[in-house]
């Protein structure tokens, strides 16, 4: 790990080094960020600040997919525009973002908050399973769309998730092989992610 050199007030370098431990932000970045927002209005600084807190203490799990939602239901669960017979399951609320961006998915989601992963001590019970299987017994979804990422623990995940499914009247499909492997859905381009959408294969 790169040093963070300490220059300064006390409060420049305690904003660098924790601006350092965010994910994709190294010392350098952090530094120029720091300094940017001493820069900064007052306002645009305490804004900023604001918005930070809200998403600690507004946010909630949606009580129908469990995105990230202020509200009781997300504006997608909520909308009556998308189609209630689909449901694609996802990993985390960021991949909602990447599939919304493309555009091309119509149907909900359900959102895992994690994949199997027995080395890393993730297990069945930890994550959304047992919420998505209190969902199929509704009766009206007719498709399950696994958007797991394309990981070891994301097929695993899959998997799983197949087998748990009942057969009946329930048609199960995966994300098409145009998202190499060891991909995270986030992280994907909008022509791959339109392809393996539309391009969507039984599972």
């Amino acid at each position: 790990m790169d040093r963070i050199p300490q220059a300064g007030a006390d409060s420049i370098n305690k904003l660098i080094s924790e601006l350092s431990g965010l994910p994709g932000i190294g010392p350098k970045s952090a530094q120029r960020l720091t300094y940017y927002l001493l820069r900064v209005p007052d306002e645009q600084a305490g804004v900023l600040a604001e918005a930070i807190l809200s998403i600690k203490t507004k946010t909630k799990l949606c009580s129908g997919c469990f995105n990230i939602t202020d509200s009781e239901l997300c504006p997608i669960c909520h909308s009556s525009e998308r189609d209630q017979t689909k449901i694609c399951v996802v990993e985390q609320p960021q991949d909602i973002l990447a599939l919304e961006h493309v555009g091309i998915y119509k149907g909900l989601y359900h959102v895992l908050h994690g994949a199997i992963s027995p080395t890393d001590g993730v297990g069945i019970s930890d994550i959304r399973i047992e919420e998505f299987m209190e969902r199929l017994k509704s009766g009206q979804v007719n498709e399950v769309v696994i958007a797991t990422n394309t990981t070891l623990e994301g097929e695993q995940t899959a998997m799983y998730l197949k087998r748990l499914i009942p057969p009946a009247g329930i048609k199960v499909t995966r994300l098409a092989r145009g998202l190499p492997f060891g991909t995270e859905l986030e992280y994907a381009d909008d022509v791959t992610l339109s392809r393996a959408i539309e391009g969507r294969q039984e599972f």
